[in-house]
């Protein structure tokens, strides 16, 4: 691995070179310049390290880049990855495959490089083509979502990450990145990736089109009445519905994460089957999809709870 070398006056060396406890400084690049690499570029330059060059096409990218990390280089992926010994890509999964079979091929990576992708659905596997070639690959998935303000870079301080490593150097190494930027390190075997990210997707993704479904049906319940003397007509979020939800789903994510399924409450948990057809009825009546969602989640919460025999036949029917 390379020595040392200096950049905007910071010294700069690789992992393993100096002993002592202070973490080395790494040259770092990123491809690309979207939420989760700006996000984490801005993090690692807080603790010291340097975002040299970054990738960046599209405007927004290119407006990210120069108000995230002003003082990198736009460049090409492959001139990144040349002045890279901490090289990050931080691109869709879709990309991930092309984009390190054509860094192989433009031979821009120098062995050494410790080469870290931000993909929640991959391990190091996908990383092999430039391992062969003396990359050190590292998994890094933060457990988060990014909307692309600043506070994406605020709250890694407070998220988990999903690491997977070739051996516990890699390990070593990706958790001390973490450590730095105040998150917490995540083993994650190679083979458990697609299940690791399933269950993220799972309970992040799925939550928006819930509590989006319920805003709506509670916009619905609630139009054309006045309140205080003002109507109700807003059908954007952030408005009446999303604050009368809002208490109560804080409540019941806390309690879900505190207490698991016996946080559990309402007319599933209690086998109250007049009351669970009847709101099925009512959402159908508003939107058959938003109905047919409900009918899913009460059956597997009906199961879950082991409810009653008549309520889990009742919510089996789809009509």
């Amino acid at each position: 691995m390379r020595g040392l070398e200096r950049t905007r006056g910071k010294t700069v060396t690789s992992f393993g070179i100096t002993p002592g406890p202070a973490p080395a400084r790494l040259t770092m690049g990123i491809v690309s310049a979207g939420r989760v690499g700006t996000a984490l570029g801005a993090a690692l330059e807080r603790v010291g390290h340097v975002v040299g060059a970054v990738s960046a096409v599209s405007d927004a990218s290119l407006h990210r880049a120069a108000t995230r990390l002003p003082e990198s280089v736009v460049a090409s992926p492959p001139d990144v990855a040349a002045r890279s010994e901490l090289l990050i890509l931080a691109v869709p999964d879709t990309e991930l495959d092309g984009l390190v079979r054509g860094l192989v091929a433009t031979g821009a990576v120098r062995p050494g490089t410790i080469v870290v992708h931000t993909s929640g659905a991959h391990g190091i596997g996908i990383l092999a083509p430039l391992t062969e070639t003396g990359a050190v690959p590292l998994a890094i998935h933060p457990a988060m979502t990014f909307s692309g303000h600043d506070e994406d870079t605020a709250r890694l301080s407070s998220a988990c990450f999903g690491v997977t490593a070739a051996d516990e150097t890699g390990y070593a190494v990706a958790q001390s990145l973490v450590l730095e930027i105040g998150g917490e390190p995540v083993r994650v075997r190679e083979e458990m990736r697609t299940l690791y990210h399933a269950a993220l997707a799972h309970g992040s993704n799925h939550l928006v089109t819930l509590v989006a479904d319920a805003a709506a049906a509670l916009r619905a319940a609630l139009a054309g009445d006045e309140l205080l003397g003002q109507q109700l007509v807003d059908d954007q979020p952030n408005g009446l519905a999303e604050r009368v939800l809002a208490p109560l789903l804080s409540a019941a994510l806390d309690n879900a994460l505190r207490r698991g399924r016996g946080a559990l409450t309402g007319p599933v948990a209690r086998g109250d089957v007049e009351a669970v057809a009847a709101h099925r009825r009512a959402l159908d009546g508003v939107d058959p999809d938003l109905a047919e969602s409900y009918r899913a989640l009460a059956l597997h919460t009906a199961q879950a709870a082991r409810s009653t025999d008549t309520m889990i036949e009742m919510l089996e029917r789809r009509a």
